[in-house]
């Protein structure tokens, strides 16, 4: 497979790379990236990486700062995932300090002893007097991985 010589001939080349034998993709694919793919990969998917690495190369990649997120992401240093929606009356449960709190989930926000809360993290406030992710503070995600 060449390179293009002209912008018009990405679209054909393209058509080439669809049309391509495994044969065909295994020359394409060591030629590109300097080693042979791996063996159990299909002609379809083969297929798709040549032709996006066809792309990147005559159109450019990904931009830095996106490379650097995707890098990010895979190695787990990305953000954590969001805490899990609740149900109206859905019921948390904490202990803090000896007691046990029991949080229930409405429609307009959490009740806790009979008080209307707008969210868990002021719950949080109200039972440990410090500001606290409230969806932390009930368990509902992770810490934060150092």
């Amino acid at each position: 497979m060449s390179a293009p010589s002209k912008p018009n001939d990405l679209a054909e080349t393209l058509g080439q790379i669809a049309r391509f034998s495994r044969a065909d993709c295994i020359a394409a694919w060591t030629k590109a990236f300097n080693s042979s793919p791996p063996k159990y990969l299909s002609v379809p998917f083969m297929q798709r990486v040549l032709a996006h690495d066809l792309q990147c190369r005559r159109l450019g990649g990904s931009a830095a700062a996106t490379r650097r997120a995707l890098k990010s992401a895979l190695a787990g240093n990305g953000a954590t995932p969001a805490a899990p929606v609740l149900n109206d009356g859905s019921t948390l449960v904490r202990e803090w300090n000896g007691r046990v709190y029991r949080v229930q989930s409405t429609a307009d926000g959490y009740v806790l002893d009979n008080r209307n809360f707008t969210s868990l993290s002021a719950v949080a406030r109200h039972i440990t007097g410090a500001h606290w992710s409230g969806p932390r503070f009930f368990g509902l995600t992770c810490p934060r991985q150092s």
